[in-house]
Parts: structure tokens; sequence; C-alpha cells
């Protein structure tokens, strides 16, 4: 996780939180520049593609450098921090002041404000770090530099609308030194793959990006100052540079429009739907039931001693009316291994609850939900609920799940037809709790009334064994003493 640069600075990288996780975002650094930290310290949080985490240092000493502002997307093992460690640690907050202090005649000292926690650039950080940094490329301008830093860091976040080529072109007269023999130009895959489709050799490009480092911008920026030769006049399409996916059109009116980059959780759940959907063979079934002796017990069970301080709602006892239909029917517990060919009966049950948050749509669930009692899954739900609320659930919160419930009716829904979280065999959505006339003991009256829909997935699902268990979920609710005698 670290890595030694010199004799008393470390820097720490960007750890892999999750189960194959190759990025995440810098939501909030705890510390800057001078601060001292301890081992076991929180330094920052960071949004992954499965949740928001709180990073720890591993090490005491005093922090150099922070290598990336807030909202920066770092690949995983990438060092985002320096430390001083050990003897370095003692004197490490002085370089420090005497940096911002300092006014040299160098764009890198200029950038960085001395007062407030304002990000530090990439590439723009104190001048004094001891921290090994690749030189850059080319010179350039300290105005040059300040005019185009939001643009550029913008375009290596990958989720802000990247600056238009035409201020990059005052930057391509400045002629900088050319690299040298056998240094490989530094730009990101996707830079190269732009540079290869217009034909730019990447050696010839001007580098505006910290450290060196080549933007898109500059691939256009070298596209508009090339000489038109005669296979460009006869095809001007073939050089016209495309424009970038995360700029908008120069036609955009943002006072019309909002783009919104997708990124994090919401960018995982996007992929995981659309795999869900085009790989499982989705079955909805629907039931319209009568819970009116349902949402009486809910208010007894407010009212008991027992339950004081849990959060009883109908949500716990469709939970519970569900796992009981699982108990009777084990085979909806499954998953299918596409490797064996084989489907996997899980003598568990991780009870997935479907969250919405400010960050997306999250699914945690409640580990060995079949084992818990009333009481015990109440105050399990509770949990859950306020720790996504506050976005603090963990990966492995997320991980496990075996069956779900998405209750859509808290928005006043019917129901809907939901798409399996990917990995389990059903998912159960509960539409809104509602007063309708029904037809009760050969009368018509007012009863509260709620339709259920269970998808399921027709690879290791039939058409009799979801309609089983859909009706068994139905029928503890219509008459909770079920819970008791089928339990």
């Amino acid at each position: 996780m670290t890595t030694m640069t010199d004799s008393s600075v470390r820097e720490f990288k960007m750890p892999d939180v999750g189960e194959g996780l190759t990025e995440a975002e810098i939501l909030k650094w705890y510390v800057q520049p001078g601060d001292t930290v301890t081992d076991g310290q929180v330094v920052c949080e960071v949004e992954t593609a499965k949740a928001a985490v709180e990073l720890p240092i591993p090490y005491d000493g005093v922090v150099r450098e922070l290598h990336f502002p807030e909202g920066t997307t770092v690949d995983v093992g990438t060092s985002i921090i320096a430390v001083a460690v050990g003897d370095g640690g003692a004197a490490a907050a002085e370089p420090v002041q005497e940096a911002v202090a300092d006014t040299p005649a160098t764009a890198e000292a200029e950038e960085p404000k001395p007062e407030g926690r304002q990000p530090v650039l990439v590439g723009y950080g104190v001048s004094t770090s001891s921290t090994k940094r690749r030189p850059r490329k080319g010179a350039q301008a300290p105005a040059d530099a300040q005019g185009a830093s939001a643009a550029i860091q913008a375009e290596l976040n990958g989720h802000g609308p990247a600056a238009p080529a035409a201020p990059a072109a005052p930057a391509a007269p400045v002629a900088p030194a050319a690299p040298a023999t056998g240094d490989r130009p530094l730009a990101k895959p996707p830079v190269r793959k732009l540079a290869k489709d217009l034909g730019v050799d990447l050696t010839t490009v001007v580098p505006t990006g910290p450290d060196g480092i080549i933007t898109r911008e500059d691939v256009h920026a070298a596209v508009s100052n090339q000489p038109a030769t005669p296979e460009s006049q006869a095809a001007p399409a073939a050089v016209a540079p495309a424009p970038s996916p995360t700029a908008a059109p120069a036609s955009y009116d943002t006072t019309r429009e909002t783009r919104i980059p997708v990124k994090g959780v919401r960018k995982a759940t996007a992929a995981a739907m659309v795999g869900s959907a085009f790989t499982a063979p989705h079955v909805t079934e629907f039931v319209t039931v009568d819970v009116t002796r349902t949402m009486k017990l809910v208010e007894e069970l407010k009212q008991d001693k027992e339950y004081a301080g849990l959060r009883v709602n109908p949500l716990l006892l469709i939970a519970k009316a569900l796992l009981v239909a699982i108990k009777r029917n084990p085979d909806i517990n499954a998953s299918w291994d596409e490797a064996a060919q084989e489907i996997v009966v899980k003598h568990y049950v991780n009870l997935g609850i479907a969250a919405a948050t400010p960050r997306g749509l999250i699914v945690p669930n409640i580990k060995d939900a079949h084992a818990r009692t009333l009481p015990q899954l109440a105050g399990s739900l509770g949990e859950l609920v306020s720790t996504a609320r506050e976005g603090k659930t963990s990966p492995a919160a997320m991980q496990g799940g075996t069956v779900t419930i998405t209750n859509v009716g808290v928005f006043g829904v019917d129901t809907g037809t939901p798409i399996l979280n990917p990995g389990e065999s059903a998912i159960l959505a509960v539409g809104a709790i509602k007063l309708q006339p029904w037809v009760h003991k050969g009368k018509v009256k007012p009863r509260q009334v709620t339709t259920l829909a269970l998808s399921f997935d027709h690879r290791l699902v039939d058409g009799e064994l979801g309609s089983k268990v859909l009706a068994d979920v139905a029928a503890v609710l219509e008459q909770p003493k079920r819970l008791i005698s089928w339990a």
C-alpha cells in the first residue's frame, strides 16, 4: 500500500477498498499540507463504484503534499498523498510554510493560495515537496497555466465538460523543448486513441497538462495547426476533430439543458442493471392483496415495549413474510453459475433492501436474515437504512445478497417490474398501501390494499415456483397469524 520515495517521505496509494475496483473519486480531504497525522487517522473520504469509504493513513508523520484535489477520480494504486515520516516528519511543516510564504518566479510556487483550504491541482503543489515527480516536457507561462488549470483538471477528472479547442490554441505557438530521444510522451489511453484516430504524432504535440501530460485539447490543437495536405483536403471529415465524450456540443445551451456525468455508484448501477436485464431472462408476476390486518399489527407492535426504539413499519412485516415464503420454497433462494452451468441453492438468506441515496441506488443486505427474530430484523433494517442515508454503507454490506426487496410504494407508486440485482434469483417490489374499496366478508368495504410484484430469473425459477413464493407472501400479509403457523 505504501512505498518509500526517499528516506523521509512516504507515498500513500489509493487502495482497492472493494473487490476488483479500479478507481475511486476523492470526495473530501480531512487534512492539508503541514497537518500532523497519526497511524489510523482518516485523511480523506472516497467514493467507489459501490460506496463512500473513509481512508485511514497507515503511519505517523506530517502531510507534505496532496497530489489530487477533491472531485478527482484516481486509479487504484496511484499515490494520492505524501507524508513525511521519521526524522523528516519533525521538519516537514517548516518547508511547507516556507513554500507558501515564498514567491519564486515559477508557476508551481505561485499557484497555491496561502490561506483557506483550496484544493491543490495536480502538478501545482508546493515547490518544496520532496516527492519525486516527473518533469514537465515543455515550458509554460504562469498565466497560461493559471488560465487553463480549471479546464485541464476537468478533463483529467473525467466528469466535467472539457474546455473548447479554441482557448488551447494560444499555447501552440509556445514551442517547448522536444522530448528526449526514446522518452515516451505522457498521455492517458483515451487521449492516445484520439491521437491515433486523428493521425497525430504525440511526440509533436505540445503538452499543457500537469507534469507534461498531453490532453485532448492538445491533440485537437495539434490537428488545427497541421498544414493542409492533399489527403486532408480530399477528406476533411477524417481530420476534423471529433467532440470529446465529456465536452458539450458547440450549440449546447446551458440554460435549457444540464449534463450530469455518470460516475461512481450511479455508473456501477447502470452497468449492473444493463448486464442483469440482458443476461437473466426476467419474468414478473403480480398480486393485489388486502393488508389491513398487517397494518393493524404494525400499530400494535409500535406500542410493544420490546420494540421500543426500533423501526417498526410495514416493510418489517413484508420482509418477514418474504423470509417465511423462502423457507417454504427454498429453491427460490439460488443463483446461476454460468461457468459450471449449475444452479447454486443458498441455505442462508442475505436479504437486500434497495435504498435510494443522493449518490444513486444501492442495495445493502442483511446477512443471515433468515436466522433473525422479528425484533432483531427490525434493528437490522433500521441500521441499514440509517447507514445508507448517511452514505456510509460499506462495500461488504452490498456483497453476497440472495434476494431483494424494493419499496416503490414510498413514492406513491402502485407497483413496477423490478430488475434483478446481479447474481440474485428474485426481487420483490412493494407498491403503495392505500385505502381502496374491497370485497370483505361479502360486502364492499374500504380496506388497506397493496400490489406486490415478483421478478425472478426464469433460468432457475419456473412459473410454478415463482407463483408459490408470491402467493405465500400475499397470504402472510393478508393473515399475519401465518407468521406463527408457517414459521
